[in-house]
């Protein structure tokens, strides 16, 4: 297997407080995964709504693993009106729970092996359950419910080792972000799979332990409302205040663009 390579060039991108956001619809994002995988080019996706941007406003190390990535979709319809302001009129909503069922159909038909790392154990059998009952040939290489806590080095090396002996295509990472960000590029040069996802709640989703928002809300930008709603307390700050704050740099963004020295 080839070294990890930035594959973020294959794709225009736009930028959105210093975050470089692929302008591709879900196809795109597919296609870039089936290519990673035929080249057998280690590289991995990071799935990014307003509150990954965010957190890449707080730590400069954060916006380096995210520029970092293969390709970084736009996940939330701001991020999508964003793009289609910035005059990419094909751009839509790359979703992680979407592109999971889209890549687990793709998977079937072509024998891709997945691997699943994060969430609970119980979340992980339900999430299996569910996707075999759709897809009943996808090939699950395996499973990992890691602790809620930093894993030691030893522990670390042999689950790094598990995944690696089976080989897997495609490795979706459920641990939310900024922490699914951060653990993929750690481990982008140890694991062995052309590609990882990182796809924050979407095995909860999946696996039915988490209320999905309905699609007419998705659609139009309310599902932080409606998570907002059914998570109050985890989900206030992230929210009300990370949404509020995105706001503000926007304005603070198009104040400084439209008073730079050499505009009339």
């Amino acid at each position: 297997m080839k070294g990890f390579k930035n594959m973020a060039g294959k794709y225009n991108y736009f930028n959105i407080l210093g975050v470089k956001v692929s302008a591709i619809a879900i196809d795109d994002a597919c296609n870039f995964v089936k290519g990673a995988i035929a080249d057998n080019t280690k590289t991995y996706v990071c799935v990014c709504p307003v509150s990954t941007i965010m957190e890449c406003q707080k730590d400069e190390r954060m916006m380096a693993v995210v520029n970092s990535a293969g390709l970084v979709t736009p996940d939330g319809m701001p991020v999508v009106w964003l793009g289609k302001i910035k005059g990419y009129k094909n751009i839509s909503r790359v979703y992680g729970p979407d592109l999971i069922s889209e890549l687990c159909k793709i998977s079937e038909g072509k024998g891709y092996k997945n691997y699943f790392y994060g969430c609970t154990p119980d979340v992980l059998d339900k999430l299996k359950q569910r996707l075999k009952d759709v897809f009943p040939g996808l090939l699950i290489a395996g499973m990992y419910s890691p602790p809620f806590r930093q894993l030691a080095k030893e522990e670390d090396d042999g689950v790094v080792k598990d995944i690696n002996n089976v080989n897997p295509d495609i490795i979706w990472v459920g641990l939310g972000s900024p922490k699914q960000d951060i653990w993929m590029y750690e481990h982008r040069d140890r694991i062995n799979a052309p590609v990882m996802v990182g796809v924050g709640a979407a095995f909860d989703f999946l696996a039915g332990t988490k209320p999905q928002a309905p699609k007419w809300m998705r659609d139009n930008g309310l599902e932080w409302l409606f998570r907002l709603v059914s998570e109050p307390k985890r989900l206030w700050k992230r929210y009300l205040i990370g949404n509020t704050l995105f706001i503000w740099y926007l304005l603070g963004e198009l104040t400084r663009q439209r008073f730079r020295p050499g505009r009339k």
